[in-house]
C-alpha cells in the first residue's frame, strides 16, 4: 500500500521538532543527570549539575532554549520504499525550509550558526540552514526521522583513528578522552562508531547518540555481545578518570556510553567517538500519511525541585575592580559578577587582534574590565537578551596573551579550561579566568538586566556587547599564579577514587 506524505507535513514536523527540542531535554536524560547529581560527592561538580538542572526545568517552563548555541541541525531519515511524496521539493528542500522556520520562530527565536565558505568568508547563512542529512530507503509505507540540534562545542570534541586490528579500543578511549577537555560540558553521553570504512565509524558513532541511556539496564541484566562488553567497561573506566561535571572532578564524567560496530577491513579497524553535551537535544517523529507528525509536550513532574545556594560566594562589583582585587581571589572560589560586563567571542577577539596589529584604535576601553565569551541568542519581546551561556574558551587561547598586555583586560569568563598558552598568559599578567557553567544559559541570561552593542555590530551575535549584570555566578578557574582547578580538580578526585575512599556507581 502507497502512503502519499504532503510537502507541509515533512516541513511542520521538523520546525515542531527543533522548537520542542530547543526548550526540552529528553526525559532519559534529565532522569540519568538527576541521579548523577544526588550521588556525587563533589562540591563543585554538584553545583554544576545543579545549575543545569535548574536552568532545564526553566527553559522546560519558559519556552527558551536550554543553551545559547542552539546547534547545527542532523536529520536522519528511513524512507519507507512505498512513500510517495505530494511536494513540487527535494528532501533536503522540505527539511531546509522547516529549520528555516522554526530558527526564525517569534515566540522562541534560535541562534543562527551556520557559516558558509567555512575556510574563507565564513559568512552566517541566516537562518541555520542547511542541515547535515542522511536518509535510507528501507522496505515499508512509512518515514522515520530523526532531529537532532549538536552544540558546536561538543562536535568540536570529535575524534577519529584507524587504529591496527591488535590495539585496543578501551585503552584508545581512556588515552584520547582526556585530551578532549571540558568543552563538551560534561557529564554526557559518548557515542562510539567501530569498523566500517572512516566516514562509515563516523556516521555510526553520531547514530549511537539516538539511542536511549539505558546503562543501568544494561549494568543489572549483563553483556551479550562485545559492543556491550565496551559500554559497561568504558562507563566504569571513564567514570573513575574523576574528570567530573564541567570538567571540575568529580564522580560522574559520561551518563551513558553507547557503542556501534559493523565490519570492517582486515588491515583496518577504524574508531570514531562523538560526545553529547548538557544540553542534548534530540527527538524522533513518524510520517505516516495521516498529516505532521508533532511532539508531545512532557510533564513538569519529570523534572526534580532543586534550590540553588551559593553560600558565602564573594560578590563583586566589576564597575571598580582592579588588578589587586582579582589578586586576592581563589581557585575554586565563588564569584557573584555585578556591574559592567564586555563580551566577545571568536570573529571579535580575530579582529580586535588584527587591529591592534595595525595600530588601529579598538571600539572598547578594556582597562581593567572584564570579557565574557559569549555569543547569546536574540531576546524575544520583555527579555534584555536571549539564553547567554558561555562559550568553550579554549579558542580564545591564541588572542589571550596579546589582550592581557595591550588592553588592559583583568579577567575573561568562559567555559570549561585554558590550554598551557593561555594559562602562561594569565600568570604572566596577573588576570584571572572565571567559568561559568556551560549549559545553563537560561539561568544566566537572568542575572543580566541590560545589553547593548558597543562593538563590531555587524558580527551580529558575535559583535561585543556590553551587558549590565547582576550576581552572575561564576567560579576561579585560573587564578593570577596560573593554577587552574581544570588540572588539580580532576586529579584530586582521580586519587580519590583509585584510592577507594569515594565508590563511583
Amino acid at each position: 500500500m502507497t502512503t502519499v506524505i504532503r510537502k507541509d507535513d515533512l516541513i511542520d514536523s521538523i520546525t515542531d521538532a527543533l522548537q520542542f527540542i530547543s526548550y526540552y531535554h529528553p526525559k532519559d536524560f534529565i532522569q540519568a543527570m538527576n541521579a548523577a547529581y544526588e550521588r556525587e560527592a563533589s562540591p563543585a561538580a554538584k553545583d554544576a549539575m545543579a545549575q543545569i538542572l535548574i536552568n532545564s526545568r526553566m527553559c522546560a517552563e519558559g519556552h527558551r532554549p536550554i543553551c545559547q548555541d542552539t546547534g547545527i541541525v542532523s536529520v536522519i531519515m528511513k524512507i519507507g520504499m512505498d512513500v510517495q511524496w505530494e511536494t513540487d521539493c527535494s528532501i533536503e528542500e522540505m527539511i531546509n525550509e522547516g529549520v528555516r522556520r522554526a530558527y526564525d520562530h517569534p515566540d522562541n527565536k534560535l541562534r543562527a550558526s551556520v557559516l558558509a565558505d567555512p575556510d574563507g568568508a565564513r559568512k552566517n547563512t541566516g537562518d541555520n540552514t542547511p542541515a547535515m542529512i542522511t536518509y535510507k530507503m528501507v522496505p515499508g509505507d512509512k518515514v522515520d526521522v530523526h532531529v537532532v540540534a549538536k552544540g558546536g562545542g561538543s562536535e568540536a570534541k570529535t575524534k577519529f583513528a584507524m587504529l591496527n586490528p591488535s590495539d585496543s579500543v578501551v585503552d584508545w578511549v581512556l588515552n584520547v578522552l582526556p585530551t578532549m577537555g571540558a568543552g563538551w560540558c560534561p557529564p554526557g553521553i559518548l557515542g562510539i562508531g567501530i569498523g566500517g570504512t572512516a566516514d562509515k565509524a563516523m556516521a555510526m558513532a553520531k547514530e549511537a547518540l539516538l539511542d536511549p541511556i539505558d546503562i543501568q539496564d544494561l549494568q543489572a541484566r549483563g553483556a551479550t555481545n562485545r559492543s556491550e562488553e565496551l559500554r559497561l567497561e568504558l562507563m566504569e573506566k571513564v567514570n573513575n578518570l574523576g574528570i567530573g561535571a564541567q570538567g571540575l572532578g568529580g564522580l560522574t564524567t559520561v551518563l551513558d556510553v553507547k557503542v556501534k560496530d559493523c565490519p570492517t577491513h582486515a588491515a583496518n579497524k577504524p574508531i570514531a567517538i562523538i560526545p553529547n553535551c548538557a544540553a542534548t537535544r534530540l527527538c524522533k517523529f513518524t510520517l505516516d500519511g495521516t498529516g505532521p507528525a508533532l511532539q508531545t509536550p512532557p510533564s513538569l513532574d519529570d523534572w526534580p525541585e532543586i534550590t540553588w545556594e551559593v553560600g558565602n560566594a564573594r560578590r563583586v562589583n566589576l564597575d571598580d575592580i582592579t588588578k589587586a582585587d582579582v589578586a586576592e581571589w581563589q581557585p575554586g572560589e565563588t564569584i557573584l559578577l555585578s556591574g559592567k560586563l564586555l563580551t566577545g567571542r571568536d570573529a571579535a577577539h580575530k579582529r580586535m587582534v588584527d587591529m591592534i596589529a595595525k595600530g588601529e584604535e579598538l571600539p572598547v576601553d578594556f582597562t581593567n574590565r572584564m570579557i565574557y565569551y559569549v555569543g547569546p541568542v536574540d531576546p524575544i519581546e520583555g527579555e534584555v537578551v536571549g539564553p547567554a551561556g558561555p562559550t568553550t574558551a579554549t579558542r580564545m587561547d591564541k588572542f589571550t596573551r596579546t589582550m592581557l598586555e595591550k588592553t588592559g583586560l583583568i579577567g575573561m569568563v568562559g567555559k570549561a579550561e585554558r590550554g598551557v598558552m593561555a594559562i602562561e598568559a594569565i600568570k604572566d599578567n596577573k588576570a584571572v579566568y572565571l567559568m561559568a557553567v556551560g549549559g545553563s544559559a537560561y539561568l544566566v541570561s537572568k542575572a543580566i538586566k541590560a545589553s547593548k552593542v558597543v562593538g563590531f555590530e555587524d558580527l551580529g551575535m558575535e559583535a561585543i556587547y556590553e551587558f549590565t549584570i547582576e550576581d552572575m555566578p561564576v567560579t576561579v578557574a585560573v587564578d593570577v599564579n596560573g593554577e587552574s582547578v581544570h588540572q588539580t580538580g580532576p586529579q584530586i578526585w582521580k586519587a580519590k577514587i583509585e584510592e577507594g575512599v569515594i565508590e563511583v556507581q
